[in-house]
């Protein structure tokens, strides 16, 4: 089996040299490259698939900020991750659509292997390389235009608070994966877990926030209005599985990360289809057509168009993005229990179970079949006698 490609790019031989030395271990599972400019990168990759690129920010000639941006265009296959000491908000900023992941320099050996090794193993989540290159290319997910213009219209107040900020990102899936993602930036220095959107927000503040918005434009309006996919119910949807599985996670267990990944896999469950509406319309409207003419579930007839799941591709952006590793299994593996690894109460069941008690609630939202609860899965857990528990926990919290 051919090993996965890595390519590091720093002006400074030294650095370049430590890295070899941190890595040496690495070798026999990684093929690793290494490449003292800018020029001398993009002249490897002509001749090379990587499957990522690690860069510094500040070289002579091409920087870190021009380097990735070459490779989203020409190579888009490619993972981009920033290794670099210039933490200021404006590089930060110049980097925002561009960067997959930020990583600051000097960084932890076993932390630099693992964000690695998790990046190396996204590409196994999807099979077709043109649909890899599209989500890779991704540096907005769309906003719903109302909220979009409520956002706008907020920054303009010079009295706003950091709260109504929150409040308004939080009602839409982009902004707030977006904002999820600069937060566990590196750059922040926060090395710590974030729980949620608004704490992500309150965190970035209010100036770095305008920013994204006015300056940058991390958030855009969303140019898509399907006649066959209704977008906002995909939001209320979103949050209202969200609160459910943090519900269930709560009356499961006592460990806060784990109530918080339940949320936030809720939250982001369904990226994926926000993705393929975003990139592929036409194709995923006859995604959602083909599904309602043989009553099928939506994701057979994604599997049928795409030849791979919304789970798979939401994981995926999650996994480029530096969503926790809890987060993109539950979004991956919330309509394939059967295949989830851990044998014991996760996100993905939570999210599973939550997705389904949604539809109960609100049958006129179905596309083709409904989601069924895979009770066998969670009999052989233990967890089947919980389902009606969770039901109760969940009823209000589940209506639209």
């Amino acid at each position: 089996m051919a090993k996965n490609k890595i390519l590091f790019v720093d002006d400074e031989p030294n650095i370049l040299s430590s890295l070899k030395r941190m890595l040496r271990s690495m070798r026999k599972e990684f093929d690793l490259q290494f490449a003292e400019s800018g020029q001398e990168a993009l002249d490897i990759l002509d001749g090379a698939v990587f499957d990522v690129v690690v860069t510094d920010m500040r070289m002579p000639g091409i920087d870190g900020a021009e380097l990735l941006s070459r490779i989203m265009r020409q190579h888009p296959y490619s993972i981009r991750i920033m290794l670099t000491g210039q933490a200021d908000e404006k590089s930060i900023l110049r980097t925002v659509g561009i960067v997959h992941q930020f990583l600051a320099k000097p960084c932890d050996p076993d932390q630099l292997k693992a964000v690695l090794r998790r990046a190396s193993g996204l590409h196994k989540l999807i099979s077709q390389p043109a649909l890899k290159n599209i989500i890779s290319s991704i540096d907005s997910l769309p906003s719903l235009p109302e909220v979009y213009a409520e956002l706008r219209q907020a920054m303009a107040d010079p009295n706003i608070a950091m709260a109504d900020i929150a409040a308004i990102i939080e009602k839409d899936l982009s902004m707030s994966a977006k904002v999820m993602q600069l937060v566990n930036s590196a750059f922040f220095g926060l090395f710590k877990t974030i729980d949620s959107p608004r704490h992500a927000v309150n965190l970035l503040g209010i100036e770095t926030v305008k920013n994204l918005v006015l300056g940058v434009g991390a958030f855009s309006e969303i140019k898509t209005r399907s006649r066959v996919f209704p977008v906002q119910q995909l939001m209320a949807h979103s949050m209202a599985v969200a609160a459910c599985a943090k519900n269930i996670a709560q009356h499961e267990s006592s460990s806060k990360e784990l109530v918080d990944s339940c949320f936030l896999t809720g939250m982001l469950h369904d990226i994926g289809k926000l993705v393929l509406l975003a990139k592929l319309p036409k194709q995923y409207e006859k995604a959602v057509i083909l599904s309602q003419e043989k009553h099928i579930p939506l994701r057979n007839a994604e599997k049928e168009i795409f030849h791979t799941l919304h789970g798979d591709i939401g994981a995926y952006l999650m996994g480029l993005w530096g969503m926790g590793g809890d987060v993109v299994e539950g979004i991956g593996f919330h309509h394939r229990l059967d295949n989830y690894p851990e044998k014991k109460f996760n996100a993905a069941m939570a999210v599973h179970v939550a997705n389904a008690f949604y539809y109960e609630v609100n049958p006129n939202h179905i596309i083709g079949e409904p989601h069924k609860i895979d009770r066998i899965y969670l009999a052989s857990l233990g967890f089947e006698e919980k389902i009606e528990e969770w039901r109760i926990l969940c009823r209000e919290l589940a209506q639209a």
